[in-house]
């Protein structure tokens, strides 16, 4: 960029700037420590002047944006802190406000694909057993808040225009078949109830449902969630990671499409595949048509 062309965006910007906050040629240069004819000058259309480091650093602060932005060497108008703000922050991932923040999330992303990995299995496809089990000792989330919740998703769900991807562990559906580790302390009847209401849901809302199962010794996922391409979020446990950010949102959909193209059992196959698992370990248990 030329002298002439960097020198008039500048004064473009700060003149912009200026309007939108409605701070005036007096209050900037009563801020930047100038005379106003120091201000007049840097948006005089006549005068292709750039300002020195300190001045144009001293507007950019007086008005609450980057430098860079100011002089044409970003299209980002966040200062470094405001950056490092947007690009990640945390949300408590309680029942206030998560759920309802979950539920605003999907609402900010209807007409979008939403890529899901659970923790466990995900809410809107747990019976009202596995969630009285998962939340009872749970101190934050009641078993009827948490069952509240999902039926509003659900809802989401079940919407016009949804497109929603899952991958589950296959050791987490083994595991509840069996009743071990995590689902150790589950009744049979609730995991018989559990998977029967699984392989239906993924028969039944496909395609806007697609679930795959995954192998974890293969391919590893912490939990994340990305609603279509402007917002991705990590769950921690106590708290989410929420990522804004172009390149970390992309970073994250295609570590999610790689889990897809990993997968042991598509979208297509799951609901019989984990109807088969769980004849093998029951036998002859009425899952797809009960």
């Amino acid at each position: 960029m030329r002298k002439e062309e960097r020198a008039s965006l500048f004064r473009e910007r700060l003149l912009s700037r200026m309007q939108a906050v409605g701070m005036s040629r007096s209050e900037l240069a009563r801020q930047c420590q100038v005379d106003r004819s120091t201000i007049a000058q840097l948006l005089n259309k006549d005068d292709v002047r750039l300002p020195n480091a300190h001045l144009a650093a001293e507007c950019a602060s007086s008005l609450q944006v980057s430098t860079d932005w100011l002089l044409g060497l970003s299209e980002r108008s966040e200062t470094s802190a405001g950056l490092l703000s947007t690009a990640c922050e945390i949300t408590d991932a309680v029942r206030t406000p998560s759920d309802n923040q979950i539920l605003a999330w999907h609402r900010e992303a209807a007409g979008y694909k939403i890529r899901h990995v659970p923790a466990t299995f995900p809410d809107i496809l747990k019976t009202e057993a596995v969630l009285s089990f998962e939340y009872a000792q749970f101190l934050d989330k009641t078993p009827e808040q948490a069952s509240s919740a999902m039926h509003e998703t659900l809802q989401w769900l079940h919407a016009p225009g949804s497109d929603y991807e899952i991958c589950i562990s296959t050791h987490m559906i083994k595991s509840l078949i069996h009743g071990e580790g995590y689902w150790d302390g589950l009744s049979l009847e609730a995991r018989q109830e559990q998977i029967q209401h699984l392989v239906c849901s993924c028969r039944d809302l496909y395609p806007s449902l697609r679930v795959y199962l995954c192998d974890n010794k293969k391919v590893y996922s912490s939990p994340i969630t990305v609603f279509g391409h402007f917002l991705a979020v990590v769950y921690i446990g106590r708290y989410y990671l929420v990522f804004r950010e172009t390149r970390q949102i992309q970073a994250l959909t295609q570590h999610f499409d790689h889990l897809v193209r990993e997968a042991d059992i598509d979208a297509r196959s799951v609901s019989g595949a984990i109807a088969e698992m769980a004849k093998h370990a029951w036998g002859e248990f009425c899952l797809v048509d009960g």
